[in-house]
C-alpha cells in the first residue's frame, strides 16, 4: 500500500487543500505532528503533547564523608573511622535511621611528593570514608548539615531533592497532556477542512520526574552559636508526555 506522508508544516498537499491558521510553535517545545493520508484508506493525524506538573520536594539527599592524613596507612584508616564514628552517631542522634544511611565510598591511598628527575617521595596515606543519608525534615537541612561538619565531617555533597511518590503529580501532567493533545488535533483538522473522528491510538514515550542530582557544596565550619547553613528545596517539575493518532473525516455539510 502506498503512503503519503505530509508534514504539518505542509508545504505541499497534494490530497487536500492547503491548510490555514495553524497554531504557533507551542510554549512546551516543537511540536510533532503528521497528518497520514493512506490510499483508499483514513486520514490519520499524530501529535506529541507535553504536560509539566511542579511542586515542592519532600526528600532531601546528600553526602557526607572524612578526608583524613597520616604518616601509615594504619593512622590513617584510625584516624578516619573516630571521625566517621562521631558523624554517623551524629545523625543517628539527629533522628535520621539506619535504614536512611548508606555507605557510598571507601578508599585508602598512597600520597606522593614529585620532585622532578628523582624517585617519588611517599609522604603518607589518605583514607576517605562518606556515606548517602536521606531526610525528609527539609526544614532541618541545615542545621544537620552544620552538625555534620561540626561532628568531623570535611567532606559534603548536595543537596539533591526529590519527590517520593511522583505517580499522583505525573498522572495529573498525563491527563492534562491528553487533554492538550485532543485540543490540538481539533485545530490541525480544522486547519486542514477535516474533522476529529476517533483516537485511534494513545502511547506515552515516557514520563519524566526530575532526578535526583547531587551537587558539590561549600561547607563552613559552624559555630555553635552561628546561624543554620541556608538550604532553600524550591520545586521540582515532572513531565508527561502523550503522542494521539486521530482519524480524520471530512467534514459534514
Amino acid at each position: 500500500m502506498r503512503h503519503l506522508l505530509i508534514p504539518m508544516l505542509l508545504a505541499a498537499m497534494p490530497v487536500m487543500a492547503q491548510p490555514a491558521n495553524l497554531p504557533p510553535t507551542a510554549a512546551d517545545g516543537p511540536r510533532q505532528v503528521m497528518i497520514q493520508r493512506l490510499i483508499n484508506g483514513p486520514t490519520l493525524l499524530s501529535l506529541t503533547a507535553h504536560s509539566e506538573e511542579a511542586l515542592p520536594p519532600d526528600t532531601l539527599r546528600l553526602t557526607a564523608g572524612v578526608v583524613s592524613q597520616a604518616p601509615t596507612a594504619g593512622d590513617a584508616v584510625a584516624a578516619n573511622a573516630a571521625r566517621m564514628n562521631a558523624v554517623v552517631a551524629e545523625l543517628r542522634s539527629a533522628g535520621v535511621t539506619g535504614a536512611d544511611i548508606q555507605t557510598s565510598s571507601l578508599s585508602l591511598n598512597p600520597q606522593y611528593r614529585y620532585v622532578p628527575n628523582q624517585p617519588q617521595i611517599l609522604t603518607g596515606y589518605e583514607a576517605r570514608n562518606s556515606v548517602t543519608v536521606k531526610t525528609r525534615k527539609l526544614g532541618d537541612a541545615g542545621k544537620l548539615i552544620d552538625a555534620l561538619v561540626k561532628a568531623g565531617a570535611n567532606e559534603v555533597n548536595g543537596p539533591s531533592f526529590s519527590i517520593a511518590d511522583p505517580e499522583p503529580a505525573l498522572n495529573i501532567a498525563r491527563a492534562a497532556a491528553v487533554a492538550k493533545a485532543r485540543a490540538r488535533a481539533d485545530v490541525y483538522a480544522a486547519a486542514a477542512g477535516l474533522v476529529v473522528k476517533r483516537i485511534a491510538s494513545i502511547s506515552e514515550p515516557g514520563a519524566e520526574p526530575v532526578q535526583p542530582i547531587l551537587r558539590p557544596m561549600m561547607v563552613r565550619m559552624a559555630a555553635a552559636d552561628s546561624e543554620a547553613t541556608p538550604v532553600e528545596p524550591g520545586e521540582l517539575n515532572l513531565t508527561a508526555s502523550v503522542t494521539m493518532t486521530f482519524e480524520l473525516d471530512a467534514r459534514q455539510p
